[in-house]
């Protein structure tokens, strides 16, 4: 026997016109595919790194996140135009 909470959530209209219409397409109900891809997106959270992936003094370990702006900064990234 699977345990549920209910909860209520609130979204902008756009994204539960959204939800309503990729619901129907995948012929589930919203519930079903909130429960998915809620699960998806907590799963791709839970396993980040949470430190950085060498010891003190190895630089940013942010830098992967923030890529483009290091590259920008040290003018190594690509010139917009």
């Amino acid at each position: 026997m699977i345990v549920v909470k209910e909860m209520t959530i609130q979204l902008p209209e756009d994204l539960a016109e959204r939800l309503s219409r990729v619901a129907a397409k995948a012929q589930c109900t919203e519930a079903e595919l909130v429960r998915e891809v809620l699960t998806e997106a907590l799963t791709r959270r839970e396993s980040r790194p949470t430190t950085p992936l060498f010891s003190e003094g190895w630089g940013d370990p942010a830098i992967a996140e923030n890529v483009d702006e290091f590259l920008a900064k040290s003018g190594l990234g690509m010139k917009r135009s």
